[in-house]
């Protein structure tokens, strides 16, 4: 039944590669299986990332010291900023010459490309603007706080700002087609960066103000009540207070509070990003996103940036922004899983855009693939990293680059992942037949710093190949099988590598490094790569 599963597999991957054919030449993604794809030239594409420095790609002379490290850490993508002011330092006069060296630097470097589009905004404020646009606010009004000061933000409810921002993304992506199309370095596009409104819940300038005295759109009243069921629980809440009104203005529907202006500030600005999308699409329809600065717990809107792309406000960000095809998360905060399973929860496809660039970075890659089937993952500021960090990351992505293929002809149901830590040192999961315990390597005591306040993070990726087949990659786990049919052996275990899609056995692993045969093991510090064949007895 497996080989046959694995086989209607591949035959959908062959058949993606004809149906992308050249003609298409364009990045795309694709949903099969159960698992989202980024195709790349017609085929199943992982994005190993690394997110650029905000002001690193400004000067094609910086990047020269940046492209050797990429190769060094094994990155095939590098997320790198489009600044709004260079590309158009005088309305209507663009200059695209930084774009174009880039790309072709990244040709000559054997890496793709994801933009990200430093427009209105990034990371909420407007810093990005050209100066054409930051010195005239009477054309390009900006947000104010609660009292009616100006703040350094774009308003989302100027048609000129909006106007101006999606000419801009318009005439970038059709530059981008004009030179990349049928090249494929350009994979996606970010819409903006870190959305959201500060130092208050929602805009208090006089157009925000009016559009808040007005009624909830018909479309968003209509995808509340189609979706009533499954609505994400903060929102399904707010919502509820009213009675599920089904008309009204804001407050009536939503309330007074800062939940509700909260609410209304994701609504517009998904629209804006939306509009800005469809515009970038008519020219060059990549594939886009918008990424989240996420939330700490205890704070209130305001004191995060309001109304971005966050789990109790994607239910909004989807009905506002059909154009946007991921919402993702960035994490600069412990709670890893919480929040994958918060963007996942609705059988949404996971892309790690940014990422704290820290020394465990690479189990949660691992994990992210194995667990979550990411598009892709990306540490930010990797041009920075220090030796721990980048180690890391390196020795992760090597055993990433060769399981390509691999994950790339699996389903969701042959696939894992394991992220393992001093607090939460063991997790269960099943692959077929067989039941899975991962533990920390360090739980077994043999390994020095098993006494140590802090463990280091172990992560693996588990890919199911046959019935009685798998391919462990990892650090520091170590895995024991049961079964409901019988008790489990250890029929062969090796270590190995694989070299041009080719496995290359190294040493046989039946003995001491299996206790016996008791379990699978990949020491701390170690990252291995190892093929198992069970059986029953």
């Amino acid at each position: 039944m497996f080989a046959k599963a694995l086989i209607r597999a591949l035959l959908a991957g062959s058949l993606l590669g004809l149906l992308a054919t050249p003609a298409a030449a364009i990045p795309q993604l694709h949903r099969d299986n159960g698992v989202s794809r980024l195709l790349v030239n017609g085929k199943p594409f992982l994005m190993l990332g690394g997110e650029l420095g905000n002001s690193s790609a400004s000067s094609l002379d910086y990047m020269e010291e940046i492209w050797p490290k990429a190769g060094v850490m094994h990155l095939n993508t590098l997320l790198v900023p489009i600044y709004w002011e260079l590309i158009e330092p005088r309305e209507g006069t663009f200059d695209f010459s930084l774009v174009d060296g880039l790309i072709k630097r990244a040709r000559r470097e054997d890496l793709k490309l994801v933009f990200l589009w430093f427009g209105s905004w990034k990371n909420s404020m407007s810093t990005y603007a050209p100066s054409w646009v930051k010195r005239d606010s009477q054309r390009f009004p900006r947000s104010r706080s609660v009292s009616g000061e100006a703040q350094d933000i774009l308003t989302a409810f100027s048609p000129a700002n909006l106007n101006a921002d999606r000419r801009a993304f318009r005439a970038l992506l059709q530059f981008i087609g004009d030179v990349d199309r049928r090249r494929e370095t350009v994979l996606m596009v970010q819409v903006e960066n870190e959305i959201g409104m500060l130092p208050s819940a929602r805009d208090h300038h006089p157009l925000a103000d009016a559009a808040y005295a007005g009624e909830v759109p018909d479309k968003l009243m209509a995808y509340l009540r189609e979706h009533k069921a499954t609505l994400q629980p903060e929102l399904r809440d707010t919502w509820a207070d009213s009675n599920f009104r089904t008309s009204g203005n804001w407050r009536q529907v939503f309330g007074d509070g800062t939940a509700g202006e909260e609410i209304f500030t994701a609504w517009h600005y998904a629209q804006y990003a939306d509009a800005v999308a469809t515009a970038g699409k008519e020219a060059y329809p990549l594939p886009m996103y918008v990424n989240a600065a996420l939330n700490r717990p205890g704070r209130k809107p305001g004191e995060y940036p309001s109304g971005g792309p966050l789990p109790h406000l994607l239910d909004i960000w989807k009905a506002a922004a059909p154009s946007i095809d991921l919402l993702s998360p960035d994490f600069y905060n412990p709670r890893f899983r919480y929040w994958n399973d918060r963007y996942t929860g609705g059988g949404e496809a996971l892309f790690i855009p940014e990422m704290r660039f820290d020394s465990d970075v690479g189990a949660k890659a691992l994990f992210a693939f194995g667990h979550y089937k990411a598009l892709g993952f990306s540490p930010f500021s990797v041009e920075t990293g220090r030796a721990p960090a980048t180690d890391n990351l390196r020795r992760s992505y090597a055993l990433l680059n060769q399981l390509a293929p691999q994950l790339s002809a699996s389903d969701s149901a042959h696939r894992a992942g394991v992220w393992l830590t001093r607090e939460k040192p063991q997790m269960e999961f099943s692959l077929g037949d067989y039941h899975f315990t991962a533990r920390h390597e360090l739980t077994l005591g043999w390994s020095d710093g098993a006494d140590a306040d802090n463990w280091p993070e172990a992560g693996a990726l588990i890919v199911q190949t046959g019935p009685e087949d798998f391919i462990v990659a990892g650090t520091g786990v170590v895995l024991t099988f049961d079964s409901d049919q019988a008790r489990v052996g250890i029929d062969k275990l090796s270590e190995g590598e694989y070299r041009n899609g080719e496995w290359q056995a190294g040493r046989w692993l039946n003995g001491d490094q299996s206790h016996q045969g008791r379990h699978l093991r990949i020491p701390d510090g170690e990252w291995q790569i190892q093929k198992l064949r069970l059986y029953l007895y």
